[in-house]
């Protein structure tokens, strides 16, 4: 049986792929799941929360986060929202936070709607342990119209709200990059004048 050189420069140009393939989005940190019964606190209005995540080693990228909220109205639904990322409970810098996804879940027995808010944020290189920080909530009718509450779902994360300190943590997910660094340029090089070489012999052995 012979293998044809077309065969073997695909297998070539599928190993190159793979070799420089970027990180795929993972799940980065999970708080655990919302609970959406119990309790929720308030980020805006002048009110923040803080939240506690360990990350793994090499943890790569933070660029996205999911919260679930409480909502007084189902259509006045959250639009922006100020995140901190830092190594302390309210530290990091600010940045504004867009394009907020928002998903319904249901309505509570205490009235309130329930989403899950998804978004993105500028992306940070993190390893270990860290704080989130949610604050200035806005919503489609403005930030001073409408209340946002963030779900307390007792997760193992250390919390602390900014007015009354310890509170049990908050529903919420991290998203980014992991999995390492892309290759070097000349690392691909190597590689890609490896599997050229095998390919080589392969050729010759098979033919001879």
């Amino acid at each position: 049986m012979r293998i044809s050189m077309a065969s073997l420069s695909q297998f070539t140009v599928c190993c190159l792929m793979l070799a420089v393939a970027p990180a795929m989005a993972d799940t980065l940190y999970s708080n655990g799941p919302y609970n959406g019964t119990t309790d929720a606190w308030t980020i805006n209005f002048g009110f923040s929360v803080s939240d506690a995540f360990n990350a793994f080693l090499n943890f790569g990228d933070i660029k996205g986060e999911d919260i679930v909220y409480w909502d007084p109205s189902t259509t006045d639904v959250l639009t922006t929202v100020d995140v901190q990322i830092g190594t302390t409970s309210f530290g990091g810098s600010i940045q504004t936070s867009g394009g907020v996804t928002n998903t319904f879940l249901g309505i509570n027995q205490f009235g309130y709607s329930l989403f899950q808010g998804d978004f993105s944020i500028n992306s940070i290189e993190w390893e270990g342990p860290g704080w989130f920080t949610l604050s200035n909530a806005c919503t489609t009718g403005g930030c001073s119209e409408n209340p946002i509450y963030w779900d307390e779902n007792s997760g193992p994360s250390t919390a602390y709200e900014n007015s009354v300190g310890s509170i049990p943590s908050e529903a919420f997910t991290l998203t980014g990059t992991s999995g390492g660094a892309t290759p070097e340029p000349s690392s691909i090089m190597l590689f890609g004048s490896g599997i050229l070489s095998l390919a080589g012999i392969l050729r010759r052995k098979l033919m001879g």
